[in-house]
C-alpha cells in the first residue's frame, strides 16, 4: 500500500531523515519507535506533506505522492491524527466530526459516514451536542481519531495517540486502533512506549538519528538492542 524509498526530509534547512526506506502493507499496523528526535514524526509528516522532502520517493497504491498537496492526499484516502488530541474545543462533537468531511460534497454521504462513526463510537453519539472541551482526555483522542475517519481512509497516520492519557484510556485507544486495523485500514503509528508499540504492531521499525537501524515483527522485542535500551533490560 505504501512504499518509502531513500527518503531524506526535515524542516527548512534542518535535515532529519537520512535515506529512510520502509513499506506498509494493506491492513497492517506499522509502528515507528525510537528516542526523541530520531525522526519518527517526521516520517509521517513527510507522507502527509507537512515536512520538507529533500529527496526520495513516497509511493501510495502505485502512485507517486511525494509532493502532492495535503488535501489531495486526503482525497486519495490518507488521514492524519496529530499529536496532542487536537480538536476544536469551542465546537460540538458533531461539528468537529463534520469538519473531517469537508472535502465531501454530498450531504447524504456525510450523514452516512457520521452514522457509521456513531455506531463505531457510541460515546461520541451520546456527547454529540456537547462542546469538545468537556470531553475527557481519552474521549478527546477518540474524537480526533473519529474525525480522521470521516473521509473513509485506507491509510491512517497516527502521531503519539497515547500521549498524556491515563493507563486505562491508553488501553482503550490501543484496542480501538486494533479494531480499525481489523476493518482493513492500514496504520502507521508513532509511539514513545516501545513495548506497547511492539505489542500493537504487525511490524516495527526502530529509528535512531534519522535512520532505520532495525526492523522486525513482534519477535523484535527479543532483540538485545530493544531489550537493553528501550525495555530497560527486561
Amino acid at each position: 500500500m505504501l512504499s518509502i524509498k531513500n527518503l531524506n526530509a526535515g524542516y527548512e534547512e534542518l535535515h532529519i531523515l537520512h535515506d529512510v526506506s520502509l513499506n506498509v502493507k494493506a491492513g497492517e499496523i506499522v509502528a515507528l519507535i525510537g528516542p526523541n528526535g530520531a525522526g519518527k514524526s517526521t516520517i509521517i509528516k513527510s507522507i502527509f506533506n507537512i515536512a520538507k522532502v529533500m529527496s526520495g520517493k513516497i509511493i501510495y497504491k502505485e502512485k507517486n505522492i511525494t509532493h502532492l498537496k495535503t488535501h489531495e492526499l486526503v482525497e486519495l484516502g490518507i488521514s492524519y491524527v496529530n499529536q496532542g488530541r487536537i480538536n476544536f474545543t469551542n465546537l460540538t462533537v458533531e461539528e468537529n466530526l463534520t469538519l473531517g468531511a469537508e472535502l465531501t460534497q454530498e450531504k447524504e454521504v456525510v450523514e452516512e459516514n457520521l452514522a457509521a462513526i456513531y455506531k463505531k463510537f457510541p460515546i461520541l453519539h451520546e456527547r454529540r451536542k456537547q462542546l469538545a472541551f468537556g470531553l475527557s482526555g481519552g474521549q478527546q483522542q477518540v474524537l480526533a481519531i473519529a474525525r480522521s475517519l470521516m473521509q473513509n481512509p485506507s491509510l491512517l497516520l497516527m502521531d503519539e495517540p497515547s500521549l498524556g492519557l491515563s493507563p486505562k484510556a491508553q488501553t482503550e485507544i490501543f484496542v480501538t486502533i486494533k479494531k480499525l486495523r481489523d476493518e482493513g485500514i492500514a496504520i502507521v503509528i508513532v509511539e514513545q512506549n516501545a513495548k506497547k508499540a511492539i505489542e500493537l504492531a504487525d511490524r516495527t521499525y526502530l529509528l535512531e538519528e534519522g535512520k532505520i537501524v532495525l526492523e522486525g515483527n513482534k519477535s523484535i522485542v527479543k532483540h538485545p538492542k530493544i531489550k537493553s535500551v528501550y525495555l530497560g533490560g527486561a
